[in-house]
């Protein structure tokens, strides 16, 4: 299916926790580009859209499938919208490699962010919705939300990059708000938007 009929269609899913296994081990590739991967990719964009996100990888919403979808700015304001299979993240090398430090956030652990350095752009290969090998280059939302679910498909949070101290830290922010994300969100969020 296009973009435009995947942002159409689609029912909201609870987001899986950090500390679920299928978060922790990296995702089967995607070998099947028909119905069942169109319906997985339109749930994730009503699930990514109700939470109010970049991106959302399906490992997020229990599926272990290496396929993400983002919906999100890049670094010159451009809206970005779009599905990638069996990513292949990489960044630049060397004097072309900037970081640049911005607070990141989960789906998976919600209303918890941190600073964390990524380099600033990134170039992602892989798939598209129907099989046909894409390559997108971008920075801003974009480049960082092309890294950090390429990052959960192959099992890494991005606690995992942080250092304990910040770790601790992003964890303390959870805590401080978990009340507002019960388990089965963002499902809830959606349900109340339709009464």
């Amino acid at each position: 299916m296009p973009v435009e009929e995947l942002l159409r269609l689609g029912t909201v899913r609870p987001i899986v926790r950090w500390g679920e296994p299928v978060l922790h081990r990296p995702a089967r590739p995607v070998t099947d580009f028909g119905d069942d991967l169109q319906n997985l990719l339109a749930d994730m964009f009503a699930t990514n859209r109700a939470a109010s996100g970049a991106g959302l990888a399906a490992q997020q919403i229990g599926v272990d499938l290496a396929v993400f979808i983002y919906d999100c700015a890049d670094e010159t304001g451009r809206r970005r919208t779009g599905v990638v299979c069996n990513p292949i993240c990489e960044q630049p090398r060397g004097a072309e490699r900037r970081l640049i430090s911005y607070d990141e956030g989960c789906h998976s652990l919600p209303g918890a962010f941190v600073d964390l350095a990524r380099p600033e752009s990134a170039t992602c290969r892989g798939f598209d919705q129907f099989g046909e090998p894409i390559e997108l280059t971008g920075g801003g939302t974009f480049g960082r939300c092309l890294q950090h679910e390429t990052d959960h498909l192959g099992g890494t949070v991005f606690g995992d990059r942080l250092s304990s101290k910040k770790r601790r830290q992003l964890y303390r922010r959870f805590e401080e708000t978990a009340d507002e994300y019960p388990a089965e969100w963002p499902v809830e969020i959606a349900t109340s938007r339709m009464r």
